[in-house]
């Protein structure tokens, strides 16, 4: 191989393994949150630091190929992708101690029939899924998994949009509930945002395999052409 394609294989290896740090920290977020576990809570904050730190690493890494190879074609896209896929993995990982940090704050354990009631447990699988799913085509280039993930964000932005309804319910029932059940409404939040993010990888994905961007897409075809002229 050529010292470019060198670089760009390393380059992936280690977004590889930031996605697996990523998901770790989600994972073990939500154990935590589950079993309320407050030492395995802080570890997820203390391993933020190793996110944000691999997260710099990716940009210098991507910066220094820029600066040496001055790439073109697939290989300037997977570098362009590959800074905001960086970034949207950084952005999951600060979601992960953001549910870490309500474990501790929290002074009651998260009620399993809350839980249950507002489909946080499914939502929080299905966030860790779409996450893996996305670390895959990344890994094969599979752009026909990438598109599979705009679809799969609807049960996130359907939970989503259902919670504040069924919190409502929780707290109604059980005044004393309020605190937890606005720590799960703020959980549910994140893991919406989850989904968005997966979403901007997918497209990242497609736009360095297939050279086509898709960003706007959705709002650009809503406008009328006679708004245009």
């Amino acid at each position: 191989m050529t010292p470019l394609e060198n670089e760009i294989t390393a380059l992936k290896a280690e977004l590889v393994d930031m996605w697996i740090l990523v998901q770790s920290q989600l994972n073990k977020a939500k154990d935590a949150m589950v079993q309320f576990d407050k030492d395995l809570a802080r570890e997820v904050l203390v391993k933020e630091k190793r996110v944000n730190s691999f997260e710099l690493k990716i940009d210098r890494d991507c910066e220094n190929i820029f600066a040496l190879h001055c790439p073109v074609a697939i290989d300037l896209r997977f570098l362009l992708a590959a800074l905001k896929i960086n970034t949207n993995l950084e952005r999951i990982g600060d979601i992960a101690a953001g549910i870490a940090l309500y474990v501790v704050e929290s002074s009651v354990n998260f009620d399993a029939a809350a839980l249950e009631k507002t489909s946080l447990i499914r939502m929080y699988d299905e966030a860790v899924n779409i996450l893996m799913d996305t670390r895959t085509a990344f890994e094969k280039e599979d752009t026909v998994l990438a598109r599979s993930i705009f679809k799969r964000d609807d049960v996130l932005d359907a939970i989503n949009d259902n919670s504040p309804s069924t919190v409502g319910e929780i707290i109604k029932a059980d005044i004393n509930s309020l605190p937890e059940a606005l720590y799960i409404l703020s959980i549910i939040r994140k893991l919406e945002r989850i989904g968005d993010q997966a979403k901007n990888i997918a497209e990242e994905i497609i736009f360095y395999v297939e050279a086509k961007i898709l960003k706007h897409y959705e709002s650009s075809k809503k406008i009328n052409p006679e708004d245009e002229e």
